[in-house]
């Protein structure tokens, strides 16, 4: 482009914004304004993060491991959060950086070349989108999309604007994962036809909390963002909004993102033909409303290969183990499993009482193989009708540094977890959670990527979004 700057005016009469949608949405956010930045070995790779709570802090912590890139920019909509993080940056020698409470004042910084993404769930295609439009890298966390068409959306842009994407899908980069997907693709437990992703977490109830003015310091208004505006409850806010539909996407898309992406990798599919969830919220009485068990099945019907099957599963307190699988972040070592006992999640509300069991087991006509997605990635195998130990591996790897490693080269193909693949993973979040609140079996169409003869699912796949943060209809 030439270098001259779109105002949000431009992109209405180009329809580049939806109707209704307010011109503010986009104002001050440059439209590849420069030519896309070469960078050497050595050049510093400059970085805007925005959500700082929980992963998004993750993410400065991961950058600050790789040599020349630097987060220079912070953004996040609680000034009590932001003052703690800057603490926090300032006890580990990084510099300080900018700040910023509005992710479109943000964006307006020319010297940004990568924005990361660590908010909660709804806000992260929208980001995602205006990144890209602002000639900015993204790494976006898991799930990329907070509703399917939206993903979609971000595909298109991430083509249209040819930049690097990468998804929070961390275990794309472990390499026990990646060693033991080479395995079973090599025919070691031979035809794989089943694959069981478990999230089985030890959380306790949220309880009730009553409607209470927002606290200082906060813009609830922006946090909320493209999400229906709601009275201000601590339930809704830091880290519980995982459990109300219109911010998260319960632990199927919590924690539960992670294996369902490993379940399909490994299976070597793509869209479902069908899907089917039930399961509900047992035990608790409390504010939650997404389900804490669900049994989620897709079928994939490949035009050149067999029929395949994955489940997944949910469930929330005293639970069993399986395959050796212990629970992420209790710090439990698992007797029998491969590598140190796992560090425990600060962010996380677990509670460390009894471990549970988070991974994928894969099931082939010559034996089965297990995945821990602990923190320090582990498989193992057993083989034939004796179920005899055959290979088995542990090693780490970072998603981050793939990432950053891909912005210098510009190599889309060495990305592990590029966004398209995450958006595909995402699909079966969808899916199921539409499954399990619509009470029937989804049938999916994956070329037009909708739901066949089901308006009421297509609607809730949809979404919608409150003015003006809305994601486009062209991107």
């Amino acid at each position: 482009m030439s270098g001259e700057k779109k105002n949000a005016t431009e992109l209405i009469t180009k329809g580049v914004l939806e109707k209704g949608a307010s011109a503010a949405a986009l104002t001050g956010i440059s439209f590849i304004t420069e030519p896309q930045r070469v960078f050497g070995a050595n050049d510093r790779i400059r970085v805007g993060v925005c959500g700082l709570r929980g992963q998004g802090f993750a993410h400065i912590e991961e950058y600050a491991r790789i040599p020349n890139v630097e987060t220079v920019a912070v953004c996040d909509v609680d000034e009590n959060i932001m003052n703690g993080r800057l603490a926090d940056m300032d006890r580990m020698s990084l510099p300080i950086p900018k700040t910023y409470t509005d992710v479109r004042k943000l964006l307006e910084d020319s010297s940004l070349d990568v924005i990361s993404v660590g908010t909660p769930n709804h806000w992260h295609c929208l980001m995602g989108i205006w990144a890209l439009q602002a000639g900015k890298d993204v790494y976006i966390e898991k799930p990329c999309c907070h509703y399917l068409w939206e993903g979609r959306q971000l595909v298109r842009a991430t083509k249209k604007y040819n930049r690097i994407v990468q998804h929070g899908t961390n275990n794309r980069s472990a390499g026990a994962v990646i060693e033991a997907i080479q395995k079973m693709r090599e025919g070691l437990i031979g035809d794989v036809y089943l694959a069981r992703g478990l999230c089985f977490n030890d959380r306790d109830t949220i309880g009730r909390a009553p409607e209470e003015p927002v606290p200082a310091g906060v813009n609830y208004d922006l946090w909320t963002g493209p999400s229906p505006l709601h009275p201000f409850t601590r339930n809704r806010f830091h880290y519980n909004w995982h459990w109300f539909w219109d911010t998260g996407n319960g632990d199927i898309g919590n924690q539960g993102a992670h294996q369902i992406d490993v379940a399909r990798w490994g299976l070597g599919v793509k869209f479902p033909n069908k899907a089917s969830a039930i399961g509900g919220h047992f035990m608790f009485d409390d504010d939650q409303e997404t389900p804490n068990v669900v049994h989620a099945t897709f079928e994939f019907n490949q035009p050149a290969g067999k029929p395949k099957i994955l489940e997944f599963e949910v469930r929330h307190w005293i639970t069993n183990q399986e395959a050796g699988l212990g629970s992420l972040g209790f710090g439990v070592a698992v007797p029998g499993f491969l590598g140190p006992p796992p560090r425990r999640n600060p962010r996380g509300p677990r509670r460390g009482r009894v471990p549970g069991s988070v991974g994928d087991i894969f099931y082939g006509s010559k034996g089965y193989l297990a995945i821990s997605n602990e923190e320090f990635p582990s498989y193992r195998t057993w083989l034939g009708e004796e179920q005899e130990r055959g290979p088995s591996g542990s090693r780490e790897g970072n998603n981050w540094q793939n990432f950053i490693d891909c912005v210098r080269s510009r190599k889309k193909e060495e990305q592990n977890a590029p966004i398209e693949e995450g958006y595909i993973s995402c699909a079966l979040i969808h899916l199921a959670n539409a499954s399990y609140r619509l009470g029937r079996t989804l049938n999916f169409d994956p070329e037009t990527e909708q739901a066949i003869g089901d308006d009421e699912a297509n609607k809730l796949l949809r979404g919608t979004y409150r003015a003006p943060y809305v994601v486009p209809e062209e991107v």
